[in-house]
């Protein structure tokens, strides 16, 4: 494989996503690995595939390039004291782009599995590899230079798709073919019929012909087998802020522990743009880059969250629990963590479901900015994450119009958003309004039609998206009513729950099941206290566990 002379430049780095090693960090990560020469042409890792090594180009330079069918090309260049790969190195996924010699030069060999033991134990080199690594990802999904899904925005198997690429911060492109003329010809070129729609194209140009999450999710690599270990200590069902810590606290104490979600890691944490209260990071930090941060966590404890999974039922099992999942996992246990969360509510408005996915989100992170970058968009809702989608969208579209039901924009909001939000130039304001009708002009969204709730008066205003963050309902119907919950769904704890012994704190009213975080009844919308209650939880796990050995026959 060639790199032609003009590709030889090396990328400027304005972002930090390309920083360049110091000498001791160098020396540290020489002890770990190996020196290997290379020749223009040798590739060190192809596109498609998956590495179990990461590269230090220490003498000559790297390209990395992207192919797109007959097309290669080269979109970076990394000379001495760089290293290579994304964020899917650490997790195991199919790498995006090949990465080839570009001169004749040196680069160092560590293993996978040493890096992040690197990554963890070194807080000033990990923070350095991380924050490049996440820059990066955000860059490749900007791109658009990852999967390719080939369906109709109509289509609720591709709004299915789109929704799970883009909450597992999978780079993609969409090619639409009721809006992309290119898209059939496309079609006709892979061999597939628009029945057959929609289509994921990978990486590495294998096709998935409309694949399930679960096959499209073990395809990418985000889907790992679990481990034969038996009955587990504890199953984490839920992998928000309060599943990830209680996963990571569970594993570091020595509990047999797996971790499932439905979706993806970090929850409706995950979705957030930017979190700026929470301890520890002054500058702020998104929910993304929290939820990776604490994937990899899990990881280095023997915890791999699977994607997806989604609970099915809960049933007592002789002293244990077996708890079935949707694609026929079943996975038996001492002790459970309910970390479910809460689904997004919807709109009261009919017929708007062939817009979610192309014009009307629930999230708001670099995946949906995209999507809208100079145009106007909406905003529905008065409490932080609408504070917060705001804030970012205005990074980029000329006006954003929040729609709040209230009177009053610090009601729900925190005070250094609601400062934010009221000193943004793109940001307007728009109190006792209610979202009446989405405007369409063709197969496009052209604006909403919002009423005064005092009033009564009607207007319309100009958005191109519409993002709705106005709260969520809990997800419990797997629990099968095996559970005690308050009247709207959601679980009762401790003195709360009831139940033929006396609860621990967060215990629901079956013994040695717990829940933390959003789906839990009570309990304060932040991803600080969800994270506290996970850990909190691990604690009480490690005392009901210790009172069932105490029990005549010891633990089931």
């Amino acid at each position: 494989m060639t790199v032609a002379a003009q590709d030889l430049v090396e990328t400027p780095d304005p972002h930090g996503a390309f920083p360049r090693l110091t000498r001791e960090q160098l020396e540290t990560l020489s002890a770990a690995g190996k020196r290997r020469p290379v020749r223009p042409g040798d590739v060190l890792y192809a596109q498609g595939e998956r590495t179990t090594d990461w590269y230090v180009v220490l003498s000559g330079k790297v390209a990395i390039q992207h192919r797109e069918g007959d097309e290669t090309r080269t979109v970076r260049v990394h000379g001495p004291a760089r290293f290579l790969g994304e964020l899917g190195l650490l997790e195991g996924q199919l790498s995006f782009f090949t990465a080839v010699a570009a001169e004749p030069g040196e680069v160092l060999v560590v293993g996978v599995d040493e890096l992040k033991r690197l990554v963890l134990g070194d807080p000033v080199l990990g923070d350095v590899i991380l924050h490049a690594y996440f820059v990066r990802r955000t860059v490749v999904i900007g791109s658009g230079d990852g999967l390719r899904i080939v369906g109709s925005c109509y289509s609720p198997d591709t709004r299915r798709l789109l929704e799970f690429v883009a909450r597992n911060r999978l780079p993609y492109r969409l090619a639409d073919l009721d809006k992309d003329r290119g898209a059939e010809a496309l079609l006709r070129r892979l061999g597939v019929t628009v029945e057959e729609t929609p289509v994921v194209v990978l990486p590495g140009a294998g096709v998935l012909r409309n694949p399930s999450t679960t096959e499209l999710a073990c395809a990418m690599g985000l889907r790992h087998e679990e481990s034969p270990v038996g009955v587990r200590d504890l199953l984490v069902v839920g992998a928000g802020p309060g599943g990830l810590a209680a996963a990571v606290y569970a594993a570091s104490e020595g509990l047999a522990t797996s971790a499932f979600d439905a979706v993806a890691a970090g929850g409706q944490a995950g979705t957030t743009s930017r979190i700026e209260n929470y301890l520890g990071f002054p500058s702020g930090i998104s929910g993304a880059e929290l939820a990776e941060r604490s994937v990899i966590q899990a990881d280095k404890f023997g915890v791999r969250v699977a994607v997806p999974g989604q609970a099915r039922t809960l049933t007592p099992q002789g002293g244990l629990y077996a708890v079935g999942f949707v694609d026929g996992t079943e996975i038996v246990t001492r002790t459970v963590i309910i970390a479910t969360g809460a689904r997004y509510r919807r709109l009261p408005l009919p017929r708007l479901e062939h817009l979610e996915g192309t014009c009307l989100y629930y999230a708001a992170t670099p995946q949906e900015a995209r999507q809208c970058q100079a145009d106007p968009v909406a905003v529905v809702g008065g409490g932080n994450s609408a504070g917060q989608a705001a804030v970012f969208l205005a990074q980029g579209s000329p006006v954003v119009h929040l729609l709040v039901r209230g009177g009053d924009l610090g009601a729900d909001m925190s005070r250094y958003l609601v400062d934010q939000v009221q000193r943004h130039p793109r940001i307007r304001v728009h109190l006792h309004t209610e979202v009446r009708e989405v405007v369409e002009d063709g197969k496009t969204m052209s604006g909403v039609q919002v009423e005064d709730n005092r009033t009564g008066e009607r207007r319309r205003l100009a958005a191109r998206a519409l993002f709705v963050f106005i709260g969520a309902a809990p997800h419990t119907r797997w629990l099968s009513g095996h559970i005690a919950l308050d009247e709207d769904g959601f679980v009762l704890t401790g003195a709360d729950a009831g139940g033929s012994n006396t609860p621990l704190p967060l215990e629901t009213s079956s013994p040695g099941v717990f829940a933390v975080g959003d789906v839990r009844h009570g309990s304060v919308k932040r991803v600080a206290s969800a994270a506290g209650e996970g850990a909190m939880a691990v604690r009480l796990v490690h005392e009901r566990l210790a009172q069932q050995l105490a029990q005549p026959g010891g633990l089931p």
